[in-house]
């Protein structure tokens, strides 16, 4: 599969892994929450990307999500892996493993424990160690706010000149560096917003589409924004946009993975308890949230 093969394009869930009360992984959860997102027109789903805390899970744990989900995605949907280690071994392994069990695609986050030494030098090097092992394509993804490394879009158009780095989830939020990096970047190399607070103008500028936290809990919002752009109709685009941002805000960086959960479990879905030592949400901040999906008119009141 290269670039020419395989279509980001539309709205894609970075989806949670679900624990049960005891810390354990909730593998029929996960299959129960992916059989609800199947009925929309998702282009697919990034397992173990941030939302799915692989920080947290063990090695094995990690296979065997990537085994429960793709026995759940259905042709049609792509399954994207989060693969990406601190070190260029350990992410090659990892994403050799998850081609095996059945990943179109691997996500790859900047390695950033050694971030003072982490120079374009370097993460280029790395991405490019891991492109040219992996069997299936390639993905950056750059998330400064976790990692406190921003690739500039420089940087990111060398990258893109391998034949196996497909494209980038960009979660900085920076649009015009985002419109840069499609300036810079070859036909075929797919920039992807990588939060829903800024859906719509990163679309505006040429991203192909956006995996997005809040499309967890607001799936069809999300596939509305993108078709009412792509059919020009980009005044609807921009209200739904402007409608969707406290509800992206809750999800994300107000009340996080957290919140996230809290969010699905008021939605029937299985949220579930984060893994710690990350805290559950409060009741505050669940009376908060529920105001939010209600005004959002993703849950009724």
């Amino acid at each position: 599969m290269n670039k020419l093969e395989i279509s980001l394009a539309g709205v894609l869930p970075p989806v949670p892994t679900p624990f049960t009360t005891q810390g354990e992984v909730y593998h029929q959860a996960l299959a129960d929450n992916l059989e609800r997102w199947n009925v929309y027109g998702l282009a697919g789903y990034v397992v173990l990307g941030s939302n799915g805390e692989p920080v947290y899970l063990t090695h094995d744990e990690k296979l065997a999500v990537l085994e429960t989900a793709r026995k759940a995605i259905p042709p049609g949907k792509w399954m994207i892996a989060g693969t990406g280690c601190e070190s260029s071994s350990a992410t090659i392994e990892l994403t050799y493993q998850a081609a095996e069990i059945g990943a179109d695609a691997a996500l790859v986050i900047t390695p950033h424990f050694y971030r003072g030494k982490m120079s374009a030098e370097a993460l280029a090097g790395h991405y490019f160690a891991v492109a040219d092992a992996s069997p299936i394509p390639v993905l950056i993804y750059n998330v400064p706010k976790f990692t406190h490394i921003d690739l500039d879009s420089q940087t990111v158009a060398r990258m893109a000149e391998h034949p196996n780095i497909i494209g980038i989830k960009d979660s900085g939020g920076n649009i015009a560096k985002i419109a840069d990096m499609v300036r810079l970047t070859g036909k075929g190399f797919q920039v992807l917003a990588g939060s829903g607070g800024f859906f719509f103008p990163a679309l505006a500028v040429g991203a192909a589409g956006g995996i997005m936290a809040v499309a967890n809990v607001a799936p069809q919002q999300g596939l509305d924004i993108y078709h009412l752009f792509r059919k020009g109709l980009v005044s609807e685009a921009a209200e739904l946009q402007r409608e969707i941002i406290p509800l992206n805000g809750a999800v994300t960086g107000r009340f996080g993975i957290a919140g996230l959960k809290a969010a699905l479990d008021m939605l029937g879905y299985y949220g579930g308890p984060v893994r710690a030592p990350l805290q559950a949400l409060d009741e505050k901040g669940r009376e908060t949230l529920r105001v939010i999906l209600v005004e959002s008119r993703t849950i009724e009141e």
